[in-house]
């Protein structure tokens, strides 16, 4: 059987000119680059906050302010976004465990968001628009029901970008509104004819331009430019062994965090796509432990990592910083017992402070999810009632610490909920009860409201259903011998 990848206008093939040992068909990956960046040597360390290992109480703080929820009334059947649905989780925190996927992908500056919406028994792209007064969706129907394995993102400029898995073969279109209709540019398919490949979207690159994909074969992976590319989709990097994950380490999208699996292990390495996709380690703390990297932020260098070094065959959250010294922390305070912990957001702009950086995290128990936000310099975890309709695993960090979270409900099918959590050094409890009066402020009817001295209300099962610098290339070092003794 002949591999090809399909050109988008003509559709004709294109002889392959390199497949893959996982038989994923495209253009020749470009060869590796110069080794050596001439760069500082970058580690992934934490800055070494002392964690006293305080006990959680799960139950959300006194005197934070109520959500305040902005966005279009509706009266009509709501959207459920595919994959909205809070799975609940009665699992431990500590075993490595992957969250359900989030209600809605937004872009990396925020402007955008994008989901599978439902009306009846029929799918569809729908695109939110964020960064206007009030937010607001427009639905992108192609003339056809998506298939339920679909994915979409958002572009930078406010196209949509769909994955349609037929038989193997993956299509790739952009979708924008053209006024009552919605208008469709074909991008080119990626053939997959091995059972055994799965192909998936990586987050929405930093530029807004492009987008990428991973197809993960039973021995290697290839990763993929599927949008912002000059001829479709085309073939970037062949990674040897099994990759997951992915994340963006700096603003331009030339580094990108994939975990790897080989030997039985995985380890986080990160591909340098300027150099041809070639592969450094990133993450390495023990021999034996499986290191994974969930999430980053460019500004601060603060990374959110998964590792069962500290406790063999039991995966714990933990933090470090990208060019530091020190070793990577296991903070007791994001342990929280029968419960699966996904960090999402992370709050920008807050360069050379990587401890003050407030981290916004998915909490799933078994009866429902709600929001968690933690930061490195703080022994604590705040537990906040996730709001009403909240696309799960969804949220946007402002660079002044104002945590956005999109929703949907009936009543709203699109909004955002505003939440204002404590800051790096909350005010003692006669202050913050008063600006929680103060900030207690929300669109909508009274009887909406949510005491947040009560513990987070958990969704019914019915309800269940929201031009920088130029920044500099770091070559990453793996971390190895980091002191684990007493965690």
């Amino acid at each position: 059987m002949t591999m090809r990848a399909i050109e988008p206008s003509t559709g004709r093939g294109v002889p392959d000119q390199g497949v893959s040992e996982h038989g994923v068909a495209g253009h020749e990956a470009p060869g590796p680059g110069t080794p050596g960046l001439g760069v500082p040597e970058l580690g992934v360390p934490g800055l070494g906050v002392p964690e006293s290992g305080v006990p959680e109480s799960g139950v959300p703080e006194p005197g934070v302010p109520e959500f305040e929820v902005s966005g279009h009334q509706g009266t009509g059947q709501e959207g459920t976004g595919h994959g909205q649905r809070a799975a609940v989780a009665a699992v431990a925190v500590t075993t490595a465990v992957a969250a359900p996927p989030p209600g809605c992908v937004l872009s990396a500056d925020g402007s955008y968001g994008a989901r599978l919406a439902r009306e009846g028994d029929s799918l569809f792209p729908e695109r939110w628009t964020l960064d206007g007064p009030e937010p607001y969706a427009v639905p992108l129907r192609a003339g056809r029901s998506e298939d339920p394995g679909a994915e979409v993102q958002p572009m930078g400029d406010g196209r949509v970008l769909v994955r349609r898995p037929v038989d193997g073969r993956h299509a790739f279109a952009l979708l924008y509104p053209t006024g009552p209709g919605t208008g469709e540019v074909p991008l080119g398919a990626v053939v997959c004819p091995d059972g055994g490949t799965r192909l998936r979207l990586l987050p929405p690159a930093p530029c807004g331009r492009r987008a990428y994909a991973v197809a993960v074969g039973p021995r290697s992976t290839a990763l993929w430019l599927v949008a912002g590319g000059a001829f479709g989709p085309e073939r970037v990097a062949e990674i040897p062994g099994r990759c997951s994950g992915g994340v963006w380490l700096d603003r331009a999208g030339r580094m990108l965090s994939l975990d790897r699996e080989t030997g039985g292990r995985t380890k986080a390495v990160v591909v340098d796509l300027e150099r041809g996709g070639e592969v450094s380690p990133l993450l390495e703390i023990t021999e034996e432990s499986d290191d994974r990297v969930l999430l980053a932020d460019p500004d601060s260098g603060l990374l959110l990592i998964r590792s069962d070094a500290p406790s063999p065959g039991r995966g714990r959250l933990g933090w470090g910083v990208l060019g530091s010294t020190l070793p990577v922390r296991f903070p007791a305070s994001l342990r929280l017992p029968d419960c699966a912990v996904t960090p999402f957001a992370v709050q920008p702009g807050q360069a050379l402070t990587p401890e003050g950086c407030a981290v916004a995290l998915r909490v799933d128990g078994p009866l429902g999810s709600w929001v968690g936000v933690w930061r490195p310099a703080q022994r604590r975890m705040h537990h906040l009632p996730a709001p009403e309709g909240w696309l799960a695993g969804t949220g946007l960090w402002t660079a002044d610490g104002v945590l956005r979270l999109p929703c949907a409900t009936p009543a709203m099918p699109c909004g955002v909920a505003v939440l204002n959590p404590p800051g790096p050094n909350p005010p003692g409890p006669e202050r913050q009860s008063e600006r929680g009066r103060g900030e207690d402020r929300r669109e909508g009817p009274p009887e909406g409201r949510k005491d947040s001295s009560e513990k987070p209300e958990l969704p019914s099962p019915e309800g269940e259903s929201m031009t920088p610098a130029a920044p500099v290339a770091l070559r990453p070092v793996p971390l190895r011998e980091a002191p684990l003794g007493g965690l």
